[in-house]
């Protein structure tokens, strides 16, 4: 780092050349000897040297700033944030402090796009920018352009901001994850053409299931773009409308890198799709907001391609373990019908005999009471009906049997002929 060269100069119009200072504040008595005679200095023409030529607020303001950023490249600052704010044209205001010391800081909203959340009092972070002084005001601040906390505290807290907004929303619920189709013909594949993942997933397709399509939608899948570039391709896909499933994903890499697909505008992408969705970024030990909101969360984009397509000869196999299946279920639903109606067959004859015999029973019962009430059952006991011969009418009372009048007995076993006897 080089510093401008020191010059001396008197500090008032009567000071001698035995009074100079230097402009840090260091007498130059010591230094003459060492150092080559300098020329006279005119002090009327040094902006600031005297009182007719003092400088405008402005002016020194301007100067600084200059000198500062000058001699001052961007760099990375450590330190504890404290009075934190949100302006409400977007910009963030807030200190960083040590033990002993502190500086203002600012994030114009044009340079929060790379900054994952906002920091939070008390968090330790690492700010780069620049060190400037604001003219207006003649305050020093340090111009941020990129912001993280010691370990991954930024990072969680936007992530989990993200999550409970879209849980709020119910995006997260497991009831509205959608089944995959169990047979595809197309898969859609929102992801870099050039990417690693693309390959791998045509790779597993092609031995699993020949006949199935992939159709790619290609996005830059890290970077400014990418969540804008992965939601458009997601609505190409859908405006397409030929996708039976669509893959979302990309291959590991750093979590900036995999940081697109935490974006909330991909979960809502992701979410709105009328076609079930795989998330599948990064390794297995990688998970984002996108696997989270998908209908499936597949580890890999390997994995990806091999839940989306079952493998063809076990597709086959199944098929025909499906048909065993329905002709052995036939089989048994025709046995069980046979022998329902074996049964009822049985039950039909049995009911029948049954009711035979409640009817025999009750004709037995009738007759035996008509017998019981039939003049034969009577004559049988001995006893005689007296009719008239002629008429055969029934003669029950002693003034129908006239002297002259013939008349029969029905006994129990035939007819006499009879006549009265006068009496």
């Amino acid at each position: 780092m080089s510093y401008p060269r020191r010059r001396s100069w008197p500090t008032s119009r009567s000071a001698g050349p035995a009074a100079n200072f230097d402009l840090f504040g260091a007498s130059s008595a010591t230094s003459e000897s060492a150092m080559p005679a300098l020329a006279p200095v005119n002090v009327a023409s040094i902006p600031g040297a005297s009182p007719e030529n003092a400088t405008p607020v402005a002016s020194l303001t301007e100067t600084a700033k200059a000198v500062i950023e000058g001699a001052l490249p961007p760099m990375w600052v450590r330190g504890e944030v404290s009075d934190f704010k949100r302006h409400r044209n977007g910009h963030w205001y807030f200190c960083l402090r040590d033990a002993s010391a502190q500086v203002r800081c600012v994030v114009w909203s044009r340079n929060q796009r790379g900054i994952p959340a906002s920091p939070d009092d008390g968090m330790e972070v690492v700010a780069f920018g620049q060190l400037t002084v604001y003219p207006a005001r003649g305050e020093m601040h340090l111009t941020v352009t990129s912001l993280d906390a010691r370990g991954d505290g930024l990072w969680r807290k936007a992530l989990e901001e993200t999550r409970v907004r879209l849980d709020r929303d119910g995006l997260l619920a497991a009831a509205r994850k959608r089944a995959l189709p169990p047979s595809p013909r197309c898969v859609g594949m929102v992801t870099s053409p050039d990417g690693a993942a693309l390959r791998d997933v045509i790779a597993v397709v092609r031995r699993r299931a020949p006949h199935v399509t992939i159709v790619v939608s290609g996005a830059a899948v890290q970077g400014a773009t990418a969540p804008r570039e992965i939601c458009d391709a997601i609505a190409r896909l859908v405006r397409w409308g030929g996708a039976d499933v669509i893959i979302v994903g990309r291959g590991g890499g750093a979590r900036e890198d995999l940081w697109a697909f935490n974006d909330e505008g991909v979960a809502r992408a992701i979410a709105a799709c009328p076609v079930p969705v795989i998330s599948a970024v990064g390794h297995e030990i990688d998970v984002t907001i996108a696997d989270l909101v998908a209908d499936h969360r597949a580890p890999t984009p390997s994995a990806a391609a091999e839940a989306a397509v079952p493998v063809r000869d076990e597709l086959l196999a199944s098929i025909d373990a499906e048909r065993a299946a329905l002709v052995a279920m036939m089989q048994d639903r025709i046995g069980d019908a046979r022998q329902m109606l074996a049964d009822c067959a049985g039950d039909l004859r049995r009911a029948a005999s049954l009711d035979t015999e409640r009817r025999r029973a009750r004709v037995a019962t009738v007759a035996g009471t008509l017998h019981a009430l039939s003049p034969l059952a009577t004559l049988a006991r001995g006893y005689a009906v007296a009719r008239d011969r002629a008429s055969g009418a029934t003669l029950s009372n002693v003034a129908d049997f006239a002297a002259d009048r013939d008349f029969t007995l029905t006994l129990r076993d035939g007819d006499v002929v009879a006549r009265p006897v006068a009496g």
